[in-house]
């Protein structure tokens, strides 16, 4: 503040002010300095950001089917397993090289061969490492099946089927043909039976027809098939 004299003598105050107001520069300066750390946390957002986004697109290379499919335990999936053959399905048990299907409506189970599948159709973004599998493979889950002498119904590379309750097995050469039963189409065929033996990259399967025991008498033929062949596992009891 100033001190000045009037043409009176009378003294008078005079305020100086450098903008308009006496705290216009300091106020000037907070507006700046807010605004700087603004851009600072907009750039550390964008940083943030970018860094999320690696980190996802990394961790997403590393997701295998196997754990898609085991986050999706309890959910129903629908397989394409090639030419036209489809199995829907309940995700009920999975493990290293196989996943089990099981048919609300008809009670049936469905091992499958993850080498088998084409397509999966529902299939959720839920990532389940901790579950991904049981530690044992194709072969020990066929060797169970042996041991509790299931009937099965076994799909090989080629079938042309639609297989949404199951695969569908029509008629076949009875017993003494030499033959087994089921059917074949666009080049694959479906066989009916009990799975007797399972070596390191086959199976032996006594065919038999649909709803008798495994019995001597009733075996029409004893057909090795290889692993890769394998498309779908049904049960048949």
């Amino acid at each position: 503040m100033r001190m000045t004299v009037s043409g009176d003598g009378a003294p008078r105050n005079r305020r100086v002010l450098g903008c308009g107001h006496p705290y216009s520069g300091a106020m000037r300066w907070e507006g700046l300095f807010a605004d700087l750390e603004g851009q600072l946390a907009a750039e550390e957002r964008r940083e943030l950001d970018d860094e999320v986004a690696e980190r996802t697109r990394r961790e997403r290379a590393l997701v295998t089917l196997a754990d898609r499919l085991a986050g999706a335990v309890g959910s129903t999936v629908r397989l394409g397993l090639g030419a036209g053959l489809h199995v829907q399905g309940d995700i009920a048990d999975l493990g290293d090289g196989w996943v089990l299907l099981r048919d609300p409506a008809t009670g049936r189970e469905h091992l499958v061969p993850t080498a088998a599948v084409v397509t999966v159709s529902a299939l959720g973004a839920r990532v389940e490492t901790a579950r991904a599998a049981r530690r044992f493979g194709l072969g020990y889950a066929l060797r169970a099946l042996s041991r509790d002498r299931a009937t099965v119904a076994i799909s090989l590379s080629g079938v042309g089927a639609s297989a949404g309750a199951g695969v569908s097995v029509g008629p076949g050469a009875g017993p003494g043909s030499g033959v087994g039963f089921g059917w074949s189409a666009a080049g694959g065929s479906v066989l009916v039976g009990t799975i007797d033996a399972v070596g390191a990259d086959h199976l032996d399967l006594a065919e038999h027809p649909e709803g008798v025991p495994r019995r001597r008498g009733n075996v029409t033929a004893m057909t090795t098939v290889p692993f890769q062949a394998l498309v779908l596992v049904e049960s048949r009891r």
